[in-house]
């Protein structure tokens, strides 16, 4: 269901009925790596030859979880940043924690705990589905490939080709994790030295953060935001004082439900828009990183450009997602290997 542009009067209702959940003088810096990660060539046409209807497969699974559980889009999506950004995109975010083992996996760290159950799911139907038809053929780095590019064009977003090859990695370790990714109080110099060390730009950050236009926040990743902003005692001033009441009522500043979350996109929560940038221009990004690219000045005349422009986001995600797509790819057996199962390492 898609939701239309709601006033702000409108906040108590949408954000309550959300929260019934199982979730300046910047220093410059390079945006551009001077050597960024290998990648391995891609084909858009990979397994046209080995499994042919692989997307169809994948399609009809992406399709049937939408309508079941459309938090699998977001969670999806979500997932494949994950991936990619630690240790390149080799679906070792989808591996289990070996029973007894000291070594804990991707999936087991604080970063991914609270990730939906529905994006696993989404991925191993998925596989279960190619498996039966294209065994020992496919990896679940590009089922999870595919599946994050179906989920963006269900909700309303682009649809793009997925170039396809990469295999599954053989390391999993939580310790990777935290490093790799940002995090919800990051700074934009933190989140570009992050970006382009994963050879991504400037523009790549602010078209890749228009993921936001969808899902869901649990409250520990904004609450120091409404109470205690860069230890203040106050709240950040950047927060839309009415959205800033309603967030409180939800999120009190201790002893609150930890399942309780917002919609990053209180406009339109369920389309894949780019309402996400004319929120931040309005004060109504929930993340303090969300709120930086407006108030950065490298990143606000993009944000404001991608808030005109819905085709001009939409290619410009497009254009991210296929660039973080390739980063670190894995190929052939001495890297990598084609997981049966996207839990289990072979």
């Amino acid at each position: 269901m898609l939701v239309p542009s709601l006033s702000l009067s409108l906040y108590p209702t949408l954000l309550l009925i959300f929260f019934i959940a199982s979730s300046t003088n910047p220093t410059s810096i390079s945006t551009t790596p001077p050597h960024p990660p290998p990648r391995h060539p891609l084909k858009i046409d990979f397994y046209s030859k080995s499994c042919s209807q692989l997307e169809q497969l994948v399609g009809s699974v992406t399709l049937q979880q939408f309508r079941d559980a459309p938090i699998s889009a977001p969670a999806t999506i979500r997932l494949f940043f994950h991936d990619c950004f630690v240790n390149g995109c080799d679906g070792s975010i989808l591996v289990s924690t070996k029973p007894g083992s000291s070594v804990l996996a991707e999936k087991d760290a604080p970063d991914n705990k609270n990730m939906a159950e529905q994006a696993y799911d989404s991925i191993n139907k998925a596989k279960a589905l190619v498996e039966s038809k294209c065994p020992g053929v496919v990896s679940c780095a590009d089922i999870l490939a595919i599946a994050a590019r179906d989920f963006v064009h269900l909700a309303g977003g682009p649809y793009y080709q997925v170039k396809k090859g990469r295999w599954d990695g053989k390391v999993s370790k939580t310790s990777n994790v935290n490093s790799n990714i940002p995090h919800a109080n990051s700074t934009v110099d933190e989140l570009l030295k992050l970006f382009a060390s994963k050879g991504l730009s400037l523009q790549d950050l602010v078209a890749l953060s228009g993921a936001h236009t969808i899902g869901f926040s649990h409250c520990q990743h904004f609450v120091n935001r409404l109470y205690d902003h860069r230890g203040t005692k106050q709240p950040d001033p950047s927060i839309d004082a009415k959205l800033l009441k309603v967030l409180k009522m939800s999120c009190p500043q201790s002893g609150g439900n930890n399942d309780i979350v917002a919609p990053f996109d209180v406009v339109t929560p369920f389309a894949f828009d780019n309402a996400y940038y004319r929120n931040v221009e309005a004060k109504m990004g929930l993340l303090a990183t969300d709120q930086a690219l407006f108030s950065d000045p490298r990143t606000r005349p993009i944000v404001e450009a991608l808030g005109k422009d819905k085709q001009g986001f939409f290619h410009a995600f497009s254009e991210a997602m296929e660039k973080m797509g390739s980063i670190e790819v894995k190929r052939g057996r001495k890297h990598g290997e084609k997981r049966k199962y996207c839990s289990l390492h072979e």
